[in-house]
């Protein structure tokens, strides 16, 4: 019998995006390295369907409310039978559910991890229930400092990214270029992104419509606001030049047709995953003055950073933009090392690692 530590990672949400693909990642690549992994979340989430695919063990708990007390009995139930040597809980209410039940189950290592860049309602939960918060930011991280948080619970580790499956590829390039009728002459201008209403497309859309004929635009990805977006478009009237390629389970592959990413988000943002996607092809940016998303910025070549809204300064971005397409393989190569190196999987792998050790989580050897 595996006798491993058993990790455990705890969801409210039925969605997938950036925080949903964090845990999934991580459970992932602690079942490689041996570890025993399961996941607490509620019935018909796409994290559930996604686990099973990859034969992770899924535990149904109904966190829609934390005032539901068939729900706690519930949870208790299950962690006291699981034993897990760690939880991990990501969302607001089953932090609050799993948070508590696993320090009353006295389970070893309790870990919270704070995705997003935004006020929490009470410091109580993270003092109490937690002994490490995982941030994905510094600006994450010093906000909770800010808010009562000990800092001393606090470890910086953003989404790890695999460098080895975002790189820049000639082919790809030109097969995307070629099906969506992007011409060698055309500056395409893209954003990867699940289609949220604070990830800023619209600001997009209103940028479009002040650049000359030369220059496309491409969004991929999916979401509940993408009917909103396409009424934006076709309201700014550039059907012409707009690309929405919906979801892909590929991103990776169209990066590589872009001459310029223009990344738009403007609140509540950690680092996205798909902003440190793109710097590894060493493409030039244009970002929004995010907090999160100025910390990888020393270790770029080619950028502008502008407020949300002002269009007047996008558009001027992308044309100074512009003069830096000719790829220099050599700074590309610089850049990619170094985003790499703080931000990548490996680092994120690693940092994880080191926490359980210290925690007393570890693997037989």
């Amino acid at each position: 019998m595996n006798r491993a530590p058993l990790i455990v990672h705890t969801d409210w949400s039925r969605a997938w995006g950036g925080q949903e693909i964090r845990s999934l990642t991580e459970l992932r690549e602690m079942k490689k390295l041996g570890f025993r992994v399961g996941m607490i979340v509620r019935e018909d989430s796409e994290l559930a369907r996604r686990g099973l695919q990859e034969d992770i063990p899924v535990h149904f708990i109904d966190f829609s409310s934390k005032f539901k007390l068939s729900a706690w009995r519930d949870l208790l139930r299950l962690i006291r039978r699981l034993q897990p040597a760690v939880v991990n809980t990501h969302s607001s209410e089953d932090s609050w559910m799993a948070g508590c039940v696993a320090r009353l189950c006295r389970v070893p290592l309790v870990i919270k991890t704070r995705h997003v860049l935004a006020p929490i309602s009470s410091s109580f939960s993270y003092n109490i229930f937690f002994d490490v918060i995982f941030a994905c930011s510094e600006s994450i991280a010093a906000q909770l400092v800010k808010q009562g948080v000990k800092s001393e619970k606090i470890v910086v580790q953003s989404t790890g990214i695999d460098e080895k499956r975002f790189q820049f590829s000639s082919r790809e390039r030109a097969e995307i270029r070629s099906r969506y009728n992007i011409d060698d002459q055309d500056i395409l201008v893209g954003n990867v992104a699940f289609i949220r209403h604070y990830k800023g497309h619209e600001f997009i859309v209103r940028t479009a419509a002040t650049m000359p004929e030369k220059y496309k635009f491409m969004i991929v990805g999916g979401g509940d606001s993408l009917s909103e977006l396409e009424a934006d478009i076709a309201r700014a009237g550039v059907e012409d030049r707009f690309i929405l390629t919906g979801h892909r389970e590929d991103p990776e592959r169209f990066f590589s047709a872009m001459d310029i990413i223009f990344f738009s988000s403007y609140e509540t943002e950690g680092i996205s995953q798909s902003f440190i996607q793109g710097l590894l092809y060493g493409l030039p940016l244009l970002t929004c003055k995010t907090p999160s998303l100025m910390e990888p910025l020393e270790h770029v070549g080619a950028y502008r950073t502008i407020d949300y809204d002002d269009v007047e300064a996008a558009g001027r971005g992308l044309l100074e933009l512009s003069s830096h397409l000719v790829r220099d393989e050599a700074a590309v190569a610089r850049q990619r090392q170094a985003i790499a190196g703080k931000y990548g999987l490996k680092t994120m792998v690693e940092t994880i690692v080191r926490v359980y050790g210290e925690h007393g989580v570890h693997l037989e050897t």
